[in-house]
């Protein structure tokens, strides 16, 4: 069984599970930001995946940044396969707009800024409505 990177769980938030990924909010108010993790054990890189899990992959990709896009009214998704820090396989959907804090370089050049508890919980279930 696999199991959720311990600073997934103290860093973002759960939504929902699709058939391959867990779908978590990372705690960064600055930017809708959603992570994709496959449930699948000891999988570090996308081309550890088999070819039925690579290709759904891309599916449920493709599902959350049309989402994304919706909800969140952008044009441009930032869509992130690194794992430097945290090595378990994750794939970062980042909504940016014109007028973020760091357009347009990186999120990760300036401070995170966790979500209030209110606009967490709103957030949430704003996502977790669209998924239905």
């Amino acid at each position: 069984m696999y199991r959720i990177n311990k600073k997934f769980l103290k860093s973002s938030h759960y939504i929902i599970e699709l058939k391959l990924c867990s779908i978590r909010l990372h705690d960064n108010s600055k930017f809708p930001w959603l992570i994709l993790i496959p449930k699948r054990k000891n999988v570090t890189d996308i081309s550890e995946l088999n070819s039925k899990d690579q290709i759904l992959l891309m599916k449920e990709i493709v599902l959350v940044s049309r989402l994304m896009k919706k909800l969140f009214k952008t044009s441009k998704l930032n869509i992130e396969k690194i794992g430097n820090i945290v090595p378990q396989l994750h794939i970062h959907i980042i909504s940016r707009k014109k007028t973020d804090s760091s357009w347009p370089l990186s999120v990760w050049v300036v401070k995170g800024k966790k979500y209030s508890a209110k606009n967490l919980k709103d957030v949430l279930n704003k996502i977790r409505t669209a998924f239905k």
